[in-house]
């Protein structure tokens, strides 16, 4: 069978006329007669009652239209949807971010798109930089939210864009602030504080450029830190050390996660700026990637 035949039964069933049906389909009724009949047969059964007078469905007939009723409507969509789908209104599109990216650009960006396209299926994954470079060049995923390596190119098959800079500050437990166990210097942590105050990180597979900025500023304040505990989670970190067990060095955005037994305190010597940025494959053109691109580029020229 063939949509044609589809619509020739629908007309029949509609009309229960055959030559009001054909002229309604704007054909003569001998092959309209010819089509039901091929279709009765390949089907096995008959789907109208006739007589000279009258034209009927059968009970299997009545049945089986409302299902040929939702497939042709699924057929006459199928335009529709294939340009939506071109155009990038439509379809999926799978994303993956690191963890501090929670923080800052993700829930501007998810939203804005999510506002603009809201038929698109938006898959999104918390990963590492490094595993989310691998995924993206092996074309798992469309998009990846990074924080870019410091001591190595990204492949050349990627492309890059820079989202954001921000500064680090400290997390420190709001009890040992109480108990002036840390130096303050106008209301931010000293060298000597960061230096000596057990330290709570990632591991370095984990997030290597994070991990290095951080111990590129602890020697820059005159020492080695004293890593005290490790975690993969910045959800994790932040309650280690509301639990005292150290401080934390965490992007600026980081301070709405607020914990009331945990303070944020700018450094009193600035370390370098954390980025973070988006990266995707070059020669991927799928039109939810595009549309994606495009609200990021929007966003950061309205920013700018």
């Amino acid at each position: 069978m063939d949509i044609r035949q589809l619509r020739h039964f629908l007309a029949v069933a509609e009309n229960l006329h055959f030559g009001k049906a054909a002229e309604q389909l704007g054909i003569t009724q001998p092959p309209l007669s010819q089509s039901i009949m091929a279709l009765e047969k390949e089907l096995g059964i008959a789907l109208f009652i006739r007589n000279k007078r009258h034209v009927a469905l059968t009970p299997f007939g009545e049945a089986w239209r409302d299902y040929v009723e939702a497939a042709l409507k699924e057929v006459d969509a199928l335009p529709q949807i294939a340009e939506r789908l071109k155009e990038g209104s439509k379809g999926h599109l799978d994303l993956s971010f690191v963890s501090t990216a929670d923080f800052n650009i993700l829930p501007i960006l998810v939203r804005r798109y999510r506002a603009l396209y809201p038929d698109v299926e938006l898959s999104l994954s918390e990963a590492t930089s490094d595993l989310q470079i691998s995924d993206l060049t092996k074309g798992l995923r469309h998009a990846g939210i990074i924080i870019p390596p410091r001591s190595s190119e990204l492949p050349s098959s990627l492309s890059y864009k820079k989202l954001v800079s921000e500064p680090l500050i400290a997390a420190v437990p709001a009890l040992w602030i109480k108990e002036q166990r840390l130096s303050l210097v106008n209301r931010k942590l000293s060298p000597d504080s960061v230096r000596q105050a057990p330290l709570i990180i990632f591991p370095r597979h984990f997030a290597p450029a994070f991990y290095d900025i951080v111990m590129d500023y602890y020697q820059a304040c005159g020492g080695y830190p004293n890593i005290a505990q490790q975690a993969i989670q910045m959800q994790t970190i932040i309650s280690l050390v509301a639990a005292s067990m150290g401080i934390a060095i965490v992007p600026r955005s980081l301070r709405h996660m607020a914990r009331r037994d945990v303070r944020y305190i700018e450094l009193q010597k600035p370390a370098a700026l954390l980025e973070t940025g988006i990266a995707w494959r070059k020669d991927d053109q799928t039109p939810t990637l595009t549309r994606f691109l495009d609200v990021t580029h929007e966003m950061l020229d309205a920013i700018s």
